[in-house]
């Protein structure tokens, strides 16, 4: 009897440390689920376009998908659900009356940042994070 490698993971590069990159990257989402749904009164003023923001935070953890996983299934399978992500915290936004309401250009511009984080698989960057793992 072979033994069979677990489901959870196969997908990840080999890193040394796959908890604490994953376990980073999970933290990232949550901070822009968190800041998604804060009411208004308590985001801080960045002073750049919140679309910049939108597509500069769902360009990272894109791009951290594509750091963390080898398999180009999973880079479209994470970038799908962002995109799902980012689309249900503006409609969450609307509905929650926190003083937020749902805008389409910034669901636009989550979606045009997961893109352009998933373009960073066709770099020589794709493996920056595993170079890193190795490193320390």
């Amino acid at each position: 009897m072979s033994a069979r490698r677990p489901i959870l993971g196969r997908s990840l590069k080999p890193f040394r440390r796959p908890w604490l990159w994953t376990g980073l990257w999970m933290l990232a989402i949550a901070v822009v689920v968190i800041g998604s749904l804060l009411p208004a009164r308590d985001l801080p003023l960045v002073g750049i376009s919140d679309k910049l923001e939108h597509g500069a935070a769902y360009a990272l953890l894109a791009a951290g998908a594509v750091q963390l996983f080898q398999r180009r299934a999973s880079w479209g399978m994470v970038c799908v659900m962002l995109v799902f992500l980012g689309i249900g915290l503006e409609y969450l936004q609307g509905t929650m009356g926190l003083g937020r309401m749902a805008d389409r250009a910034d669901a636009l511009a989550n979606t045009i940042g997961v893109l352009i984080g998933l373009a960073s698989a066709f770099t020589p960057l794709r493996d920056l994070l595993l170079r890193i793992d190795r490193r320390l």
